[in-house]
């Protein structure tokens, strides 16, 4: 596991050293064990043509005496720098071999460079496994950047006129500076929409995403994108339902397998849900020596998960760690604003920070559960979205006075994630077309609050709209998956689980987004995942007698935080400090005065706005770091911290 960054000029100047120094500088929590810088190229030396600069910070996990980065091949004519894990590198190591490639290290690191040279652009194909990865190809004059078919480990890059810059996180290219800062509006527009930006989208206007299951080209003819993968639900499977039980338990066990391959320590996040709870269960039936797992809980009714986890911690003799985190928990906002690098309003970063930075106190490796829901359909939403568009084959004239019904009801409700409001935002998008019930569902600010916020942020495509168009021939279930898998998991939940986990160099896998089981999984028909009103069936069928069944039944409450309730009590001075008035505004990006109205509403309990104002709180926090002059951009040393401390572990 690593961080990597780079430079590539094609007018052929010499790399300036000192400068990728600071872009590797920049994300040495990815990377704390090792670095490497390699020059290459350029009028100044020998080889000519384009100037080349790779850089690369080390988190060792396999072949920690060898695996050291950039690699190249024996004539050194294809380097590369490497982000992630490559599970099936031995199986590959083999096959290279007997095709005449030969190997100076056991690194997972060496098959990219022999796969490129036997595969070539194709080769991403062949890997198993979560990856950001830049080869630069001297003979052909070239570099490629590609990353994982789910886009687990991120990668970033910036054209400036015959130059290309490249880094695992924006706040390594940003450390250039020649990128400039200026802001990307439909990327906010999408953002305040959406909590999060999807690829190929940053805040800033000459800065893209690499999109997930993508290789980017960049030689002197210019730049292309070419995918490589993508997640299929048209092609459906007719295995009977046993026989699908038995493949998942099958597929989902050798994907745990596969991902306990560590030559440092390892361990389990654990909330006691179903996804974690398998991955603990399967990891304890692999493993000679007790489970290392670890939970958050909140000391808010509701919220708080630690009893469930415990249950199965106890039911496989985990060895278990807890902490709980408060509303004080916040203090460690500058520090996950400036590991982000741009705008990020899912609030539960909180929690997973913290979560990670217990964890890294006993292992360097965690598996976690993430991808279970977004595969198996086990999001509310999913099973809403089967039913809405059952019940609209029936005329119902009376869905939008009950829609309002809810509405007022809802005002009344402590949070979002109280009955009333659920049945709200159901109602809401009962009526409407996919995208627009996607919106209401997912989404923050709808089109209306926007246009009040700022009339300049009302994004000219939709990438959500963008996502469903491609899913018209598909059911209410599969059409909801796709988009999750396409734009949700890539674009908030994995950022999330990567910035939080890095930050505390601690690399996380996620055995659930293996992808022969996903590929698997999507093929299978909607009504093996939910039956009735039961939901991830076909998972909790391969579940039953392996995970407690008391685990098995819970309402899933998801890793919310109690920020709506935080707001009106603990936060509230924070809030209105950071808000009111709002650095954002004065710089003429919003209204204020729409932002004083939803303090205003939220606050005296007329409506829940706690959603939209975390939006503008981290907004806020982000523009003050790196645009206001008064923080990160400045790159002071020091001024926040690379890691958090723990609060007291219960």
């Amino acid at each position: 596991m690593c961080g990597i960054a780079g430079i590539v000029d094609f007018d052929g100047g010499v790399v300036d050293e000192s400068l990728l120094g600071r872009m590797c500088d920049a994300i040495r929590h990815r990377g704390p064990d090792d670095h490497g810088i390699v020059r290459l190229g350029g009028k100044a030396l020998d080889q000519g043509g384009a100037s080349v600069g790779l850089g690369s910070r080390r988190l060792s996990i396999i072949d920690i005496a060898q695996g050291q980065q950039p690699m190249t091949n024996e004539d050194r004519t294809v380097w590369v720098v490497f982000n992630g894990e490559i599970y099936n590198f031995a199986e590959l190591r083999q096959v290279l071999e007997q095709a005449g490639h030969t190997f100076s290290t056991h690194s997972d690191t060496e098959v990219i460079v022999h796969a490129y040279e036997e595969y070539g652009d194709a080769f991403p194909t062949v890997l198993d496994g979560m990856f950001g990865f830049a080869v630069w190809d001297a003979r052909r004059q070239r570099l490629l950047l590609g990353r994982d078919r789910f886009g687990k480990k991120p990668l970033v890059y910036a054209e400036l006129g015959s130059r290309i810059l490249f880094a695992s996180e924006l706040q390594s290219l940003l450390s250039a500076p020649e990128v400039p800062r200026e802001i990307d509006f439909e990327a906010m527009g999408a953002y305040l929409a959406y909590m999060a930006i999807p690829a190929p989208l940053t805040i800033y206007r000459h800065v893209r995403k690499v999109p997930p299951g993508h290789v980017l080209i960049h030689d002197r003819q210019g730049t292309r994108l070419e995918r490589y993968w993508s997640l299929d639900f048209h092609s459906k499977t007719t295995d009977d339902p046993r026989d699908a039980v038995q493949r998942v338990r099958e597929l989902f066990t050798d994907a745990v397998r596969k991902r306990l391959v560590s030559e440092v320590p390892l361990g389990a996040f654990l909330s006691g849900g179903v996804d974690s709870s398998a991955v603990v269960a399967t990891m304890a039936s692999l493993s000679d020596t007790p489970v290392k797992t670890f939970s958050i809980g909140f000391d808010e009714p509701g919220y708080d998960e630690l009893p469930h986890a415990r249950r199965v911690a106890q039911a496989f003799e985990c060895e278990h760690h807890e902490l709980v985190v408060r509303a004080d928990a916040i203090e460690m906002l500058p520090s996950l604003v400036r590991h982000f690098g741009e705008p990020f309003a899912d609030s539960s970063a909180i929690p997973t920070a913290y979560l990670t930075a217990l964890t890294r106190e006993h292992v360097t490796v965690a598996l976690n559960g993430d991808g279970g829901d977004e595969l198996f359909a086990g999001y509310g939403r999913h099973m809403a979205s089967r039913w809405v568009e059952t019940w609209q084959r029936v005329p119902v004239p009376f869905w939008g006075w009950l829609a309002k019904a809810a509405d007022r009801m809802a005002g009344q409700a402590a949070d979002a994630r109280r009955p009333l409001a659920r049945l709200a935002r159901v109602m809401r998008g009962a009526t409407a077309e996919r995208s627009e019930r996607y919106r209401h569902w997912v989404g923050v600010f709808n089109p209306e609050l926007l246009a009040c916020l700022s009339g300049d942020l009302l994004p000219d495509i939709d990438p959500v709209k963008s996502e469903f168009a491609q899913t018209t021939d598909l059911d209410a279930v599969d059409a909801m998956l796709a988009v999750d898998t396409a734009y949700y998991l890539p674009t908030d939940l994995l950022v999330k689980v990567d910035i939080a986990s890095m930050m505390h160099s601690l690399e996380a896998r996620s055995p659930f987004l293996d992808h022969k089981l996903a590929e698997y999984v999507a093929r299978l028909p909607s009504n093996l995942k939910i039956r009735g009103f039961l939901s991830k069936a076909v998972l909790k069928d391969a579940l039953k007698g392996v995970v407690p069944a008391e685990n098995l039944k819970r309402e899933k409450r998801g890793f919310a935080v109690p920020v709506a309730r935080w707001f009106k009590t603990d936060l509230r001075e924070f809030l209105n400090d950071h808000l009111r008035p709002s650095r954002v505004a004065g710089a003429g990006l919003v209204r204020q005065s729409v932002i004083d109205e939803l303090i205003t509403q939220h606050q005296s309990g007329a409506a829940d706005y706690g959603h939209h104002l975390w939006s503008l709180l981290m907004l806020e926090l982000w523009h003050r770091a790196f645009m206001g002059g008064d923080s990160v951009r400045d790159n002071q040393p020091g001024m926040f911290p690379d890691t958090v401390r723990t609060p007291q572990v219960t």
